[in-house]
């Protein structure tokens, strides 16, 4: 049976993408993609096994002449982002992802389609079944959970890898070789409210606003792309300052590291003043789409009568969850002075859950500065904290600091420039990799990170470059002939 990808070339990449893709492997819920992974290194008779954080690791020798080369490890996570459209039904837990061909690039249907960093965990299982790739001795890492916590490098034990140097396969764009990221830290914000009878000659509305283009939160920060949570808060405030309307329900966004795409709340407003509340609603709608009509040329935000709810939300907390919301900073939040062009700190308002007498407000702060990071961090604390939120804080993770002198990267740009004809961008990236972790386990390891080119990271819009995957692969064959000895 011919598969949607089996001409696609290099084939033993994409061969074993689709296998991947065949099995379900959210992050925290990696149980049969290790599995997979453990059959597939004991299969090629290497030695295979898992360490006490959940990551596999594989071995395989050195091919012939290649023996007195330095240690390889080849690095990519086993999770992937599980986003879809509202309106795709879809079991992430029991299906595979449903790709197909869109010219140029490999594209699924609905959700996310997983080359982040199934493409890299494809490239690392190719090499290692492959017999007539000359390479030298390679340790295969491949982690879980990086997308919520990065827990399988922060567990990695110490004394699995004796591997000198690491090739993270975990870079969106072909023609960049990664040497810093930034870190990261988790907030989580939650307040219980009591509820409310609705107020007598209410009219229950529904809010929705979707159609964004969502994205990486890291990546894709920096192009000001519209956040779902804040737009659709916009609207609460018009509602909550000038029509004393009462809130029922928010529910918004989903996983920390994805912009929020679509956003939704039950409202209600006395019935004497929805005329006046659609006028001010349809004014608003025009000024936020001329707002963002370059970026978010999809945008849809509508109103429409709902039944009624059976409560709402008290109007004191009403007040403090509005106004707290709207003063957390989203988007950039500092550019940084030495690198041009880098985000050095951000922040996504990632989810908002607000029904039956609980909040939930959940946040991803970035930095590639911890002072900043935490001087972010605190900030947003502070005003969820002055709204009666009890806040905490979790899964922090330390940037990679750059290293301009690497040997490995030297190597790699040699090669870049000699098949392309031209040198690759060496940069710092705002997404968080796991080199900076993986780094304070083994401080004296060379690392870089590279990969193939990647779109739309994170939402049902991911695409993956077949041509690039091309390039990709190229460079990293060549790259393995070039490491030095030891």
């Amino acid at each position: 049976m011919q598969t949607p990808l089996h001409n696609l070339e290099p084939k033993p990449i994409w061969k074993n993408f689709e296998a991947i893709n065949a099995v379900p492997r959210a992050s925290k819920k990696e149980e049969q993609i290790i599995q997979f992974m453990l059959d597939f290194g004991k299969k090629l008779n290497l030695e295979t096994f898992t360490d006490s954080g959940q990551n596999v690791i594989i071995k395989k020798p050195a091919t012939k002449g290649f023996e007195d080369r330095k240690t390889v490890v080849l690095q990519s996570h086993l999770d992937m982002v599980h986003q879809k459209n509202n309106d795709t039904k879809f079991d992430f837990d029991t299906q595979g992802i449903d790709m197909y061909i869109d010219g140029d690039w490999v594209k699924a249907n609905g959700t996310t389609l997983g080359a982040d960093n199934g493409l890299g965990v494809a490239t690392i299982m190719a090499i290692l079944e492959s017999e007539d790739i000359e390479h030298p001795a390679i340790e295969a890492l491949f982690t879980i959970d990086e997308e919520t916590g990065m827990t399988g490098a922060k567990n990695l034990e110490q004394s699995v890898l004796k591997g000198d140097i690491l090739l993270n396969l975990d870079t969106e764009e072909d023609d960049e070789i990664g040497i810093g990221c930034a870190g990261g830290v988790d907030i989580t914000a939650t307040r219980f409210y009591i509820e409310e009878s609705i107020p007598e000659n209410y009219q229950a509305l529904k809010i929705t606003v979707k159609g964004l283009n969502g994205g990486h939160s890291g990546m894709d920060i920096i192009k000001g792309l519209g956040n779902a949570n804040k737009l659709l808060n916009r609207f609460l405030y018009l509602g909550h300052t000038k029509f004393q309307m009462r809130l029922a329900s928010f529910v918004g966004g989903g996983l920390r590291n994805a912009i929020p795409r679509e956003s939704e709340a039950i409202i209600c407003i006395n019935k004497d003043d929805i005329n006046a509340f659609r006028e001010h609603f349809l004014n608003l709608v025009e000024v936020i789409k001329t707002e963002y009509k370059n970026l978010e040329p999809q945008l849809n935000i509508s109103l429409t009568e709902v039944n009624q709810p059976e409560k709402v939300m008290s109007a004191d907390v009403e007040d403090l969850f509005i106004k707290s919301i709207y003063a957390i900073a989203n988007g950039v939040y500092r550019m940084s002075p030495d690198i041009e062009g880098l985000v050095e700190t951000s922040n996504n308002l990632a989810k908002i859950e607000a029904k039956n007498g609980k909040i939930e407000v959940m946040c991803l702060t970035r930095s590639s500065v911890e002072s900043t990071k935490d001087d972010l961090a605190n900030s947003i604390s502070s005003s969820l904290d002055l709204a009666g939120f009890s806040v905490e804080l979790s899964g922090d993770y330390p940037g990679w600091q750059p290293n301009t002198d690497s040997d490995i990267l030297k190597i790699v740009d040699q090669v870049y420039q000699k098949q392309n004809g031209e040198k690759a961008n060496i940069a710092a990236c705002h997404a968080g990799l796991e080199c900076g972790i993986l780094g304070s386990h083994y401080p004296e390891m060379d690392m870089i990170s590279f990969g193939p080119t990647i779109r739309g990271a994170h939402s049902p819009d991911e695409r993956a470059s077949i041509s690039s995957t091309q390039k990709f692969w190229k460079l990293t064959l060549e790259v393995l002939k070039q490491i030095p000895r030891k």
